[in-house]
């Protein structure tokens, strides 16, 4: 089976397979409800939830294996049973986010995986997704539903207040995460090694790259960057981008980290180290897994995957 996973918008031709992935989920992973995953449940989906909420699919080789539903403002877990029909591994890559991680938040209503493809990061990626359109994201897990509660506190979800669920009688658990810091990095590797920088005062490298200034697009970002860090000149317009990371901010409490590498520019490059930067230096696997930071790990993966990296 390919790995590729495509999401896009809920269209109205899904409603028939959707239903059923959302009913076989949720009969999984809410044992304890009554009647769960059909009757005036089901028909609330269908008529409410599928047509109210911003919804969202991933799709695996055609077929449609996991559903995303996001609702306006804070209306609670809903009768459809919200996102505590999740129990999947996180993954860590969304390749096209969408817009910008820095919008005020949004409240998962829903989040259900496929039975037959949880375990695949499925919906990991859905979440990061959301991250990636809205920033901050708040939900409800029903507090019997372990395995949710382990997924979503894994993905750096907290509790921030309880109730009791009206349709069910069954108590409910708020969590929320903040928005992910948003970053930009850049993929240069010279004989298989990967370049890699350390900010004075800290004893870790990280890619060559950093944050945003209010108002630039990532290959704006990425290009200021590389001049104020190394004295490099490279164009926004010749950066490409190649992929992006999902995982923990190193030395942020926790926070996530939403990551976007590109590849492009120079490749023979003589970098000067500018102010903030202490050294730089190219590293092999073994090396960027002793020295860099977590994120790193995951970008050669991919690199090694791409072959451009020995493993």
């Amino acid at each position: 089976m390919s790995s590729d996973l495509t999401i896009r918008r809920y269209q109205p031709s899904d409603q028939h397979v959707v239903t059923d992935l959302w009913s076989r989920a949720a009969r999984r992973a809410h044992p304890f409800l009554e009647g769960e995953g059909e009757g005036e449940r089901a028909r609330i989906l269908r008529e409410t939830y599928l047509v109210q909420a911003d919804n969202w699919v991933a799709e695996r080789d055609g077929t449609v294996i996991g559903l995303l539903g996001l609702l306006p403002g804070e209306r609670g877990d809903g009768p459809v049973g919200g996102p505590s029909a999740v129990v999947d591994k996180p993954s860590a890559v969304v390749d096209k986010p969408g817009a910008a991680a820095d919008e005020p938040g949004v409240e998962v209503g829903g989040l259900f995986v496929a039975p037959e493809a949880q375990g695949g990061g499925v919906g990991g990626q859905l979440l990061e997704y959301a991250a990636a359109l809205h920033g901050a994201l708040t939900l409800e897990v029903f507090e019997a539903n372990a395995r949710a509660r382990r997924f979503y506190a894994h993905l750096g979800f907290t509790e921030r207040g309880r109730r009791t669920d009206e349709g069910t009688g069954h108590p409910l658990i708020k969590l929320e995460r903040a928005a992910p810091l948003k970053s930009v990095g850049w993929l240069h590797l010279r004989e298989g090694r990967l370049l890699s920088v350390r900010t004075r005062g800290n004893d870790t490298f990280y890619l060559p790259g950093g944050k945003y200034e209010p108002g630039e697009t990532a290959r704006e970002a990425l290009s200021r960057e590389l001049s104020e860090e190394l004295g490099l000149v490279v164009p926004a317009e010749e950066l490409s981008e190649a992929f992006v990371i999902h995982d923990v901010a190193h030395g942020k409490n926790g926070r996530r980290l939403h990551m976007t590498c590109f590849t492009g520019g120079p490749q023979d490059i003589a970098p000067v180290p500018g102010r903030e930067i202490a050294e730089y230096a190219w590293f092999d696997r073994r090396e960027a897994g002793e020295r860099c930071a977590p994120a790193h790990t995951q970008v050669v993966d991919r690199l090694i995957a791409q072959g451009r990296m020995r493993a």
